[in-house]
C-alpha cells in the first residue's frame, strides 16, 4: 500500500499535534511553519483533563505533565478579592482522570516537535495559497499531498475567511520565581479581568483581558496592563511589579465565526484556524489537541472523503459549542454595569462548587474516539 502524505500548514500546538498523530499512523508528514523556528512565545497554557487525555493518546501525556505544575486549587474572585467560586484539583482528578496542569507553551511545542522526525519540520515557509486538491504554494514552490491540514491560526490562509474582533484585548506574562502562598485565581472586575496560575520553578503565568477596541494592543502592552490593574487586590500588584516591560505580551483577541464545514476538498481545518475562541475557558489549545487526535482516528481505515466527513461531524458541533460557551462567559466576565456585575458576583458565589464542576463535565470528560 502506498504511503499516504500530508502537508500541515502551521507549526504551533495544533499543527504539531496533528503531525505527531499522523506520523504515528504511518503517514509521511511535512510541517510548514512561517516562523524561522519551531517555538512559541513566552506564555503559560492550561491543560485540562481532556487535553491530557489527547496527549496521552499521542503517547506524550506523562512527558508533558512532568513539565507542568499541577494546580492544587483555584477559582474566581471578585474585584475586591472575595472568593466567588473555588475548584479543587483533587475533585477534577477524581471526576476526569487528570489534574488541571499549567505548562509553558514553548515546552509543549518543543515536546511535540521532538516527537517528529527532523526531516518533517520545515521552518521559514510562509504558505500563500492552498488548493482543495491538496496543492500548497509557498515561496514559489509547490507541495502536493493527499491531505492538507490547516493549522495556521486565527488568520488562516487555508480557511481563507477573516476572523472577527471580540471587543477584547489580552495581556500575558511569565513572572520570575516568587514565593506566593495563595492558589491561582481569576479576578472579575468591570469590563476587565486578571488571573494567575502557578508554573514550575515558583514562576507564575499572569493573564488579563479587558473590553477595548481593535488596535489597542499596538500601544497598550506593559503600560496598559499596569495602569489597569495596579490597584487590584494582592497578589496582583506584586505579580505586576515582578514582570519586566519587555516580557509583557499584548494582543487584540479575535475569534472565528461558526463555519459551515471544517473541510474543503482534501483540506481540513483544526485548532484556531477552525474555531478560535475567547480564552476565558482555557480551552483553545485543549480543543486543538482533541482535533488532532480525532482527525488521525477518523483517517484510520477509511477513504479520505469518508474520514473527513466523520471528522467534521464529530468536531464541528463540539468545538463550536465550546467556543459559544467561552464567548458567553468571557462577555459576562467583562460586564461593566455596577448593578450587573454585583448580580453576576452574587450568582457565582451562590452556586456550589460541585455544581460548577459538573457543568464543565461536557467539556472535560472527552475521551479519544474509537477508530
Amino acid at each position: 500500500m502506498a504511503v499516504r502524505t500530508a502537508v500541515v500548514v502551521g507549526g504551533g500546538i495544533a499543527g504539531l499535534a496533528a503531525a505527531v498523530a499522523l506520523d504515528r499512523r504511518g503517514w509521511r508528514v511535512t510541517v510548514l511553519e512561517r516562523a524561522p523556528a519551531f517555538t512559541d512565545v513566552g506564555a503559560g497554557l492550561s491543560l485540562w483533563p481532556n487535553a491530557l487525555h489527547a496527549l496521552d493518546a499521542l503517547g506524550l501525556g506523562d512527558a508533558v505533565a512532568a513539565l507542568g505544575a499541577v494546580q492544587t486549587g483555584g477559582g474566581v474572585r471578585s474585584r475586591g478579592g472575595r472568593w466567588l467560586s473555588r475548584t479543587r484539583n483533587a475533585e477534577v482528578i477524581r471526576r476526569f482522570g487528570w489534574p488541571l496542569t499549567v505548562v509553558h507553551r514553548a515546552d509543549l511545542v518543543r515536546t511535540l516537535a521532538d516527537a517528529l522526525p527532523a526531516s518533517a519540520l520545515r521552518s521559514g515557509c510562509e504558505v500563500v495559497k492552498v488548493r482543495p486538491d491538496g496543492v500548497v504554494a509557498h515561496g514559489g514552490r509547490f507541495f502536493a499531498a493527499d491531505l492538507v491540514v490547516g493549522a495556521d491560526g486565527v488568520r488562516s490562509v487555508v480557511r481563507g475567511t477573516l476572523p472577527r474582533h471580540t471587543g477584547c484585548t489580552a495581556w500575558r506574562a511569565i513572572t520570575p520565581p516568587l514565593e506566593l502562598d495563595t492558589p491561582g485565581a481569576v479576578l472579575w472586575g468591570r469590563g476587565e479581568r486578571i488571573g494567575f496560575t502557578a508554573l514550575p520553578g515558583n514562576r507564575f503565568y499572569l493573564f488579563a483581558a479587558a473590553t477595548a477596541p481593535a488596535t489597542t494592543a499596538a500601544s497598550a502592552a506593559a503600560a496598559g496592563l499596569r495602569h489597569r490593574f495596579a490597584e487590584w487586590p494582592d497578589p496582583i500588584p506584586r505579580l505586576l511589579a515582578s514582570v519586566d516591560d519587555s516580557d509583557v505580551l499584548c494582543h487584540d483577541v479575535y475569534d472565528v465565526p461558526p463555519l459551515d464545514s471544517y473541510v474543503r476538498g482534501n483540506a481540513v481545518l483544526l485548532g484556531d484556524a477552525a474555531h478560535a475562541m475567547d480564552p476565558m475557558l482555557g480551552q483553545g489549545a485543549c480543543q486543538a489537541l482533541e482535533d488532532a487526535v480525532t482527525l488521525a482516528v477518523c483517517l484510520d481505515g477509511a477513504d479520505l472523503a469518508t474520514a473527513l466527513a466523520r471528522y467534521d461531524r464529530e468536531r464541528r458541533p463540539r468545538t463550536q459549542a465550546v467556543a459559544h460557551r467561552a464567548a458567553r462567559l468571557g462577555a459576562v466576565a467583562r460586564w461593566r454595569s455596577p448593578v450587573a456585575t454585583a448580580l453576576r458576583d452574587l450568582a457565582a458565589w451562590s452556586v456550589p462548587a460541585g455544581v460548577t464542576l459538573r457543568s464543565m463535565a461536557p467539556v472535560l470528560s472527552w475521551r479519544p474516539p474509537r477508530a
